[in-house]
């Protein structure tokens, strides 16, 4: 038996059981519909792989009911076509997760308020993301039509043949989050107030409507934010300090209530939009943290609670079920890297888990900041199972990859799987490339644990070759005899030409050389680079100042949640930023800048180089007389991210 056989356990919900702890976190990835705004084929598979992977309750992302009130909804089609072609649809979702065994809930929204520009508040408020532009005021009679849209669609759900209903959502700031906080509902009407029960109204009335159209053993529960994390608009609280929206007291509160008001189960995390970090949390956030925040909820209630948010840690999570901390564990970006988590949890093959890196670039970035569908940096197939899935090979084919760094081991695994036979070269005498320096911070563990799993993916495969420490020529390459060649050769650190800039570590040895970092240090570029290093050095006590050309750190590339909390913990580990000064020399006592004031001189033991990469050498023409194709890929290409790498090893490897 595994030790962590608890995932395994049941649990009962109203008149329903669950079959296991693990949940599905509700998460909108912009391609669940068709043209119709009914669930599409590519929702049914996405689904259906992750029930597949052992999630014993799957949560739809937020279905927005109301076409009366909104204009419109960025979460789903408005408004949702009450109607058979709808049910037919949704059925054939029920139906494939539950011949796998498992449960399916919908969750049903009352509107999104002013996290988005147009889209009604309780109050006046100012819209996510910007300064000055102001949300229309929802009247009295417009709670009720949202209200009552919300019942009306209830029994639809039912039909379709969903599990049960999560009401969306007293979390992340959406409408029913802020008529829960006096900070953004100041009304004075019977739903808000300083009164808490009348600022809880709404979702009283909800829950009593559900029931009664939908039956007493029906499973409704809440999604809720135990606490914001805000300190004003557009403006998080690192620590909790100076709290104006939600304190932990009263999101206890709040629990305990919705409980007396016949709520079923609470799905419980942190944060709101404008604390992105706390509710989309990068990998800077501690794993696990959200279960010392569930655990005291837990205490003053006794209808299931599942915490969700970076909750991951397997370990951490059997420990707080054991304890009766919580029921259940809600994984959303974790079951997009790895839809079979939950199996090699329970099963114990921990090791097999493909991690999330908690980077936000394929989930967040391009559904909310790009206003794209969401994907997954480590996995090109999430969200995308019935259109980018591995192709047959038609003939079998040798492939030759050249470079071990992310993008090669993807490319060469990718190529594997499809059947063909592979050898990888690699220079160094280990796998992983930049992948190394980029998991070697404190804070980014996950990024270790991919680089472990590429090896061991690759050395189980017995279609491939490893050659290891072996620069390959072309004699090297034609001996293979390839049907086609990859070239994963990566990037090398920029070298501007700066007087003294010899005198500089270069970031990649300041990441795998710490030892030969002073306690004054000066780093050179504010990129994820260089205020990775920034942090990971602060946090040891040292003094370091930032060097930024831009007028803004992380200027690309580091999705908003990751670069908002960046920014806090820096201020925290009192580092100094510079913006908008360009470095003139490093000197030997430490670097001179040209600013907006003129030049100035910044003492200093070690100065630091994180100005950028650039692609290595090409390889191309030089392989070209073997007269069979060439790709080149990843940092090879332009210098960027994870998802880049891996996403060009999959795609060019999946279709040669």
């Amino acid at each position: 038996m595994s030790k962590y056989e608890i995932f395994s356990r049941p649990i009962k919900v109203a008149g329903t059981e669950f079959p296991n702890r693990f949940m599905v976190a509700p998460m909108t990835m912009g391609c669940f519909w068709d043209e119709n705004g009914v669930f599409n084929e590519q929702t049914i598979r996405y689904f259906t792989e992750r029930a597949k992977g052992g999630f014993g309750t799957i949560v739809t992302g937020a279905i927005c009911t109301d076409g009366v009130v909104d204009p419109y909804s960025a979460l789903g089609p408005v408004p949702l076509q009450i109607g058979q072609p709808w049910i037919d649809a949704a059925k054939k979702l029920t139906d494939s997760i539950h011949k796998e065994g498992k449960k399916i809930l919908a969750q049903l929204s009352l509107g999104l308020g002013r996290n988005y520009p147009g889209l009604p508040s309780p109050s006046e408020n100012v819209v996510w993301g910007t300064e000055d532009t102001m949300s229309p005021v929802l009247s009295k009679e417009d709670i009720k039509t949202k209200i009552a849209e919300m019942i009306k669609t209830a029994p639809m759900m039912k039909e379709a043949g969903f599990d049960g209903i999560e009401v969306h959502a007293m979390h992340w700031g959406y409408l029913l989050d802020q008529l829960g906080m006096a900070y953004f509902n100041r009304r004075d009407d019977e739903y808000g107030g300083p009164v808490l029960e009348n600022r809880l109204r709404a979702a009283k009335e909800i829950v009593e409507g559900l029931h009664e159209v939908c039956g007493r053993d029906y499973p409704v529960g809440m999604r809720l934010g135990l606490q914001t994390f805000i300190k004003g608009v557009n403006k998080a609280t690192l620590t909790g300090e100076g709290e104006v929206g939600r304190t932990l007291e009263e999101g206890i509160e709040i629990a305990k209530l919705l409980e007396k008001y016949g709520y079923d189960f609470l799905d419980c995390d942190t944060g709101t939009y404008d604390s992105f970090y706390y509710a989309e949390p990068p990998m800077y956030m501690p794993q696990g943290f959200m279960i010392k925040l569930a655990a005291k909820a837990k205490k003053e209630v006794s209808i299931p609670l599942f915490a969700g948010g970076r909750m991951q840690d397997y370990d951490k999570a059997k420990e707080a079920l054991e304890k009766g901390e919580i029921d259940g564990v809600t994984i959303g970006r974790q079951s997009l890297a790895d839809p079979y988590f939950a199996e090699k949890v329970m099963s114990g093959e921990v090791e097999k888990i493909r991690p999330c890196l908690g980077c936000n670039l394929g989930c967040f970035d391009r559904l909310v900041t790009k206003g794209t569908y969401g994907i997954c940096a480590v996995n090109p197939q999430a969200a995308r199972e019935s259109i980018d899935f591995l192709k047959p090979i038609e003939n079998k084919k040798k492939v030759v990859v050249v470079g071990g760094g992310v993008a090669g081991m993807e490319a060469a695994r990718t190529a594997a799987l499809r059947g063909y036979d592979v050898t990888l070269f690699e220079a160094s005498d280990r796998l992983g490339g930049h992948l190394r320096e980029a998991g070697a911070h404190s804070f980014k563990s996950e990024v270790r644990r991919l680089c472990d799993w590429y090896v061991r993916e690759l050395k189980d495969l017995p279609n491939i070759d490893i050659k290891m420490e072996h620069a390959p020529c072309i004699k090297c390459i034609e001996k293979e005899a390839p049907d086609a060649i990859i070239l994963a050769t990566g990037s090398v650190a920029s070298a501007p030409k700066i007087p003294g800039l010899e005198k500089a570590v270069v970031s990649l040895d300041a990441i795998n050389e710490p030892e030969k970092l002073g306690q004054n240090i000066v780093i050179v570029g504010g990129g994820l680079v260089g205020c990775e290093i920034a942090l990971d050095e602060a946090k040891k006590g040292k003094k370091v100042t930032i060097v930024e050309a831009l007028d803004m750190i992380m200027p690309t590339g580091a999705p908003y949640p990751n670069k908002q909390m960046m920014g806090d913990l820096l201020d925290y580990y009192n580092v100094d930023i510079l913006l908008s000064h360009r470095l003139t020399e490093v000197t030997d006592d430490g670097v001179k800048v040209q600013g907006p004031e003129g030049e100035k001189e910044i003492k200093a033991d070690t100065v630091v180089s994180a100005i950028g990469f650039k692609p290595a050498k090409s390889l191309k023409e030089e392989f070209a007389p073997l007269g069979v194709p060439i790709y080149e890929i990843g940092d090879a290409t332009e210098a960027a991210t994870i998802m880049k790498a891996v996403w060009d090893g999959y795609f060019t490897a999946n279709n040669i």
